[in-house]
């Protein structure tokens, strides 16, 4: 079993270290473009906030309930019964997501003044920080449907996690990281404000990674016609799983949020150092946490299936062990090399001395 994971492992690893690297290569473009100036500051706030969301609608508190009640179906049920599942799940989160992505875009005002209190009360005040409000609210309106897109590209990901087609779900960000690199290349130098052309490459990147899914979704049978389904006994028990993981989620999450709130009330660029230290905290995170974690929950989800007590806590195991194998050295990297790799990959163009100090106090 273990050599099975690690193999998996080993293919989410190489696969995310692709889209991790191409990450970097997107900052570091960004930070050339616009360092960590007011624009900046509101890209990265515009772009923060649906992917707040995502967590719970997408790959985070949704993907752990799904995957062990798809798991579940998928050993136990036919197909016909799996796809009936898949189309009730997509029609009823589909359907929640919807709502919440129109009111992000028609409200847009009201959730950048919820989360850029400081922004907010400046532009009510006349304050010189008011235009920052301004632009978050137009930002946004063209971020916000990333959240749409991504809540089903997650869902295509679970789906194939599940069935062990583990590269094409850790290969998609790269379509987004893509997007943005040429957009801040090719479409913002051409604008009079570049962070429109920034939000159009986040908007266009996720309807990517979307479409990049669906063949695989439909060679594999699974792609189905959504429909309502609130009452689903699957989707019940989806719904009741998902409540302890939305609360484990929420709580990381809620903190970048409140971070992003009170840096609303500092000086100018500190959401960009806020957002240039998380960049570099995501890169391990995604290349071995993000991947053992993966890799391990359609396993473990097989294991409480077959109710094998055994090798449930054997292959929880191996997963804490490979955590902290990886873990716990790249923290201590980040600890010490923080502003050398802050200086290294990002000071070019408008990103300062300056700016690279500022960072790696967070990082």
């Amino acid at each position: 079993m273990s050599k099975a994971l690690l193999r998996s492992g080993f293919i989410v690893s190489a696969m995310t270290l692709i889209s991790r690297v191409l990450g970097l290569v997107r900052d570091v473009v960004i930070a050339n473009l616009m360092g960590a100036g007011a624009a900046a500051d509101v890209f990265f706030f515009a772009n923060k906030i649906p992917n707040f969301l995502r967590r719970l609608f997408a790959e985070g508190a949704f993907a752990q309930a799904f995957v062990p009640v798809l798991t579940e179906y998928k050993q136990g049920k036919e197909l016909p019964e799996q796809q009936l599942l898949i189309a009730r799940v997509s029609g009823t989160l589909g359907t929640i997501v919807t709502v919440v992505t129109i009111f992000g875009v028609v409200a847009s005002p009201i959730v950048a003044a919820l989360f850029g209190m400081g922004w907010f009360l400046d532009w009510w005040n006349d304050g010189p920080q008011g235009d920052k409000f301004v632009l978050a609210s137009d930002l946004l309106r063209i971020t916000f449907p990333y959240l749409w897109f991504i809540s089903f590209t997650a869902m295509a990901g679970a789906i194939l996690n599940t069935l062990g087609k583990f590269a094409v779900a850790a290969f998609t960000p790269v379509f987004l990281n893509v997007a943005i690199i040429a957009a801040a290349i090719w479409l913002a130098p051409q604008l009079e404000q570049p962070e429109y052309g920034l939000a159009w490459g986040v908007f266009f990147g996720g309807l990517i990674q979307l479409l990049f899914q669906l063949p695989f979704l439909r060679k594999a049978g699974l792609l189905v016609k959504p429909q309502w389904g609130w009452k689903d006994p699957g989707v019940t028990k989806i719904r009741k799983l998902m409540l302890p993981a939305i609360f484990g989620v929420s709580v990381s999450q809620i903190n970048l949020l409140l971070d992003t709130l009170i840096a609303s009330f500092l000086m100018t660029g500190s959401i960009s150092w806020l957002y240039y230290s998380d960049r570099l905290l995501e890169f391990p995170l995604g290349l071995f946490g993000i991947a053992i974690a993966t890799v391990i929950l359609p396993a473990l989800s097989s294991r409480h299936v077959d109710q094998s007590k055994e090798n449930f806590s054997s292959t929880l195991d191996w997963g804490i062990r490979m955590v902290l194998l990886l873990g716990v050295p790249a923290m201590a990297g980040l600890f010490v090399l923080a502003e050398p790799m802050l200086m290294v990959l990002f000071m070019h163009g408008a990103f300062s001395p300056d700016d690279a100090r500022m960072a790696s106090y967070s990082l």
